[in-house]
């Protein structure tokens, strides 16, 4: 145990954001840098490493937090690395951009403020690079087996990671121009600076791994042609098929999908662009969707000068304490005021747009909307609630349908899709194909990125147990294990 008496007698505390005023004029990451360091052991000591540890279960890759929490508090850091690695390929990726279930399930968080256990796990990471504890780990010999990992995010990294540390040659795929899927180019710099992606994949290229960039498969190759080629194949190309907003007025200039919109700022960090072709500079920006995308929406408009900013929902605003139906240590749907909401915008909750109103040259200038709300379990409109308002430009950020039908890899693989459109895979993470595994989004649905981490790992196993007939990788979790998803 860390410290007996740490949950009773210290407090918890976050890491501290820079003001507002100051990082609305950059891309940085929001927080203070170094402002965990003197405080993060003390936080570690408030684990209280109970007999039965609910945060591995909250946590989809089943981290081991009261060990790595350990660590921490006696600034093992090298140690704290170790337990941490253990189960995550990427923790500098799920410290910074996941929800934290963990800490929704951690016990002390049934009558107190949890352990900030995100915190801690994005402490020991920086350290570690800080300190040159992460190593490329490359196999101490080849297996002579092939594979094909078609999709460069978290799960096909992991997925990745894993089979060439295992000891066959891997090969990934990814149809843009840089490796890092949506942790590239769906995250702005303010939440995750590249920096982290950068490091990593250098690491896995000593490692052995190959990454192949702006290759679609389905169009560049064909995905038949692909899976003779390699021994096996696993597909991590995401639910990259935004939901659509069929509406009158659809068609007018300045509304964009999320991922049409916040790439093109990311790609303006990169060196690409002087500025980014689709701009919130002097407009009024409306964000259609509340989750964590419409946040990064929000925030990148703050950041390019936007006139105003308001974010839509269509859902009732969550409360800010445990729904009854949400009890410990499920996930709860909570109210939740993120970096980009405390810059400024206006949020609202229990709308539904009706139409886009334009201009005579086609450009949308007002978003009209009405309030809804549930009755007998329909959402319904309310008479004599419509209004308008100015938008400039608008963002749709209502999530993903998919994985990308059109550019051919389904129909030349021959896939069978899932009740809900994912592609079909057993408990080992294999498709209906001989030797074609899929891990997460486009088999799980849209999910979190620490869900894609665990199934990359997950598939992984599934595929080294294909190619040897057995496997020394982690044991997988199941795909039908769906237990404190948001």
């Amino acid at each position: 145990m860390a410290d007996p008496k740490g949950f009773l007698t210290t407090g918890r505390e976050v890491a501290e954001t820079r003001p507002v005023a100051e990082r609305v004029k950059d891309w940085n990451e929001v927080y203070v840098p170094g402002s965990l360091l003197p405080i993060i052991s003390k936080q570690a000591g408030r684990c209280m490493d109970c007999g039965i540890p609910f945060c591995h279960n909250g946590c989809p890759l089943g981290n081991l937090i009261p060990e790595w929490n350990d660590y921490a508090y006696r600034e093992d850091w090298a140690a704290a690395s170790e337990r941490l690695h253990a189960t995550n390929n990427f923790p500098e990726f799920t410290g910074r951009l996941c929800p934290a279930p963990c800490e929704s399930a951690c016990v002390l968080g049934i009558n107190q403020p949890a352990v900030t256990i995100k915190n801690v796990e994005v402490s020991i990471i920086d350290k570690a690079w800080d300190s040159n504890d992460v190593r490329p780990q490359a196999p101490e010999r080849l297996s002579g087996k092939t594979v094909a990992v078609i999709g460069s995010g978290p799960a096909g990294l992991a997925a990745a990671q894993q089979l060439t540390r295992a000891g066959h040659t891997v090969v990934v795929y990814e149809r843009a121009d840089r490796i890092g899927g949506l942790l590239r180019y769906g995250i702005p710099e303010f939440k995750m600076e590249k920096v982290h992606i950068n490091r990593r994949i250098e690491q896995m290229r000593a490692e052995g791994t190959k990454f192949r960039t702006e290759v679609e498969i389905g169009r560049d190759i064909d995905a038949a042609k692909l899976r003779r080629r390699y021994d096996a194949v696993v597909i991590a190309a995401g639910a990259t098929v935004s939901r659509d907003l069929p509406v009158p007025g659809r068609e007018l200039n300045g509304i964009h999908f999320a991922m049409e919109y916040l790439p093109l700022s990311n790609k303006v960090q990169e060196g690409d662009f002087v500025a980014p072709p689709i701009t919130a500079e002097g407009k009024h920006v409306v964000v259609i969707g509340g989750g964590d995308t419409g946040a990064d929406c929000v925030g990148t408009a703050h950041r390019q000068g936007a006139a105003s900013v308001t974010q839509l929902e269509i859902m009732p605003r969550p409360g800010e304490e445990r729904p009854s139906g949400q009890p410990w240590p499920t996930f709860p749907m909570l109210y939740k005021v993120t970096s980009a909401h405390e810059e400024g915008g206006e949020r609202v909750y229990s709308v539904s747009t009706t139409h886009f109103e334009g201009d005579d040259e086609g450009n949308v200038q007002f978003l009209h909307l009405v309030e809804v709300e549930f009755v007998d379990g329909k959402l319904t409109q309310k008479p004599g609630t419509e209004r308008k308002l100015p938008a400039q430009l608008v963002t749709l950020a209502m999530g993903f349908t998919g994985t990308d039908q059109e550019n051919g890899l389904v129909q030349q693989f021959g896939l069978e899709l899932d009740e809900r459109g994912n592609v079909a895979r057993d408990a080992d993470f294999a498709t209906n194909v001989d030797g074609v595994y899929v891990a997460g989004d486009a088999g799980r649905g849209q999910s979190l990125i620490v869900w894609a981490i665990a199934e990359g790992r997950s598939a992984a196993r599934g595929v080294d147990r294909y190619l040897t007939g057995a496997s020394e990788l982690p044991a997988p979790i199941r795909p039908t294990d769906r237990a404190l998803t948001v």
